[in-house]
């Protein structure tokens, strides 16, 4: 009987053990993402055209705000990834905006000569928008449905990461 009582009270345990854990590890993501669901923030950056853009001009169209540095390994892998997405869903409605966060603006340009992209270079060396969106990892991509709310965020870039950038890109180009 005592047995079975100190089986019970483990088992509880165990289960309010799991569920606490569960709460911790989604917490994190929960808090740096307190913009998932919510309207991304307006910004306007300098492109490396010298050109001013603002995010709010792009309402109406899906947008692929990507985050990138010049010493992030993969940044070219994704921004060159973006841009032939971008060449095959323009027509639909998808539109991209690469943001720098580098403090070296030759380091910069010179990433972005070597890495083309279709869509616009944009700047942010102070990373005033970077910490609005609060980029913690390069690269980071953020997918912003049509009416302008922050629908998906990716936090890096490996193999597969096209596969999954695409499925969504597509539910937010039908919606």
């Amino acid at each position: 009987m005592v047995l079975a009582a100190v089986q019970k009270r483990w088992n509880s345990l165990s289960l309010l053990a799991a569920a606490l854990l569960g709460v911790a590890l989604a917490a994190p993501a929960a808090d740096a993402y307190r913009l998932m669901g919510r309207s991304a923030p307006d910004f306007a950056l300098k492109g490396t055209s010298g050109v001013n853009f603002r995010l709010s001009e792009y309402r109406g169209d899906v947008v692929a705000l990507a985050f990138w540095g010049s010493r992030c390994g993969t940044c070219g892998n994704q921004l060159g990834a973006l841009s032939r997405m971008v060449n095959t869903y323009q027509s639909a409605g998808l539109t991209a905006l690469a943001v720098n966060v580098d403090d070296d603006q030759a380091a910069a340009a010179a990433f972005a000569a070597a890495h083309p992209v279709g869509f616009p270079v944009l700047l942010d060396p102070n990373k005033i928008v970077a910490k609005t969106y609060r980029v913690d990892n390069l690269p980071m991509l953020l997918l912003i449905d049509r009416s302008g709310a922050v629908r998906f965020v990716h936090r890096n870039y490996r193999s597969g990461s096209d596969a999954q950038y695409l499925d969504q890109i597509r539910v937010l180009l039908d919606e």
